[in-house]
């Protein structure tokens, strides 16, 4: 099991590194595919949960939003209930490089499934998705008893 686990970190992690390499091409970072990754996924997210879903500090993830506003690819909306927050959204100047992002995605799927029959994908992604789910209920119970 333990070596299971390891396969799948060693997995995510040279995939992750094929990508930025690929997304560099492109002219951007590891951090800022990401962050257009996931508010092309979540528009209007909170700085805060954004921070949460990048796995960083908040004032890591508020510095690449800093870079990112200043190249005009994020901007910082009010949220209308709690002026002390900003939502974050991708701005129309993102979505060219969103678009390619995603063609580079797609592009790299296919090769890193080659060979896979689509059930067998299907298969892999549900046993995923019950992973994620055992691992976030073993979250939810270390927050509840910290």
């Amino acid at each position: 099991m333990k070596e299971l686990a390891f396969e799948l970190a060693e997995t995510s992690r040279i995939m992750r590194r094929v990508y930025d390499r690929r997304a560099a091409a492109l002219g951007v970072t590891s951090a800022q595919w990401r962050v257009m990754l996931r508010l092309s996924r979540e528009p209007g997210l909170k700085q805060v949960e954004l921070a949460d879903r990048l796995d960083v500090e908040p004032i890591t993830a508020c510095r690449i939003v800093d870079r990112m506003e200043e190249a005009g690819f994020v901007e910082r909306l009010r949220d209308p209930d709690d002026r002390r927050v900003w939502r974050l959204k991708l701005t129309s100047k993102a979505e060219p490089v969103l678009s390619k992002l995603h063609a580079v995605g797609m592009e790299m799927a296919s090769e890193a499934f080659s060979g896979f029959a689509p059930e067998e994908i299907d298969a892999i992604r549900g046993k995923l998705a019950r992973i994620r789910e055992n691992v976030g209920r073993i979250e939810a119970d270390q927050k509840e008893s910290a």
